[in-house]
């Protein structure tokens, strides 16, 4: 979905940002209430503003070079709770109510589909007796 520019991304909120070579930031896609993370995405000034703005989710896909706001196409819509800057202004975590799978694969997230295996020791958790 490319649409134009509606108004400026705010400046006190832009000369926050850490943008990369392509001008974006990395956002970090969480569940209200769990804390789980649903998805990762990408988002110029213009996608961080209407997500400012509008309440729903909105990205620039880095593939098809364009706007586009979550569910869309798929149903599967992201509603805003939260925005927030990391320490360094080089990703935001953006907490949302989400409707369906948040993956455009269906899943959940994007994260249910392919686990790593882990051989590293585990370390038990804090204030565990071992």
């Amino acid at each position: 979905m490319t649409t134009a520019p509606t108004t400026a991304l705010a400046p006190d909120v832009a000369a926050q940002l850490k943008r990369d070579a392509a001008g974006l930031v990395c956002a970090v896609v969480q569940a209200r209430g769990t804390g789980e993370v649903l998805m990762v995405g990408w988002m110029d000034d213009e996608a961080l503003h209407r997500t400012l703005t509008t309440g729903r989710a909105w990205f620039w896909s880095r593939s098809r070079g364009e706007l586009w706001r979550k569910g869309d196409t798929s149903g599967a819509v992201q509603h805003v709770v939260s925005v927030a800057l990391d320490c360094d202004g080089d990703a935001l975590l953006v907490t949302v109510d989400q409707t369906g799978g948040a993956c455009h694969t269906g899943d959940r997230t994007c994260f249910d589909a392919r686990p790593l295996p882990v051989s590293a020791p585990q370390h038990p958790a804090p204030g565990s007796v071992l």
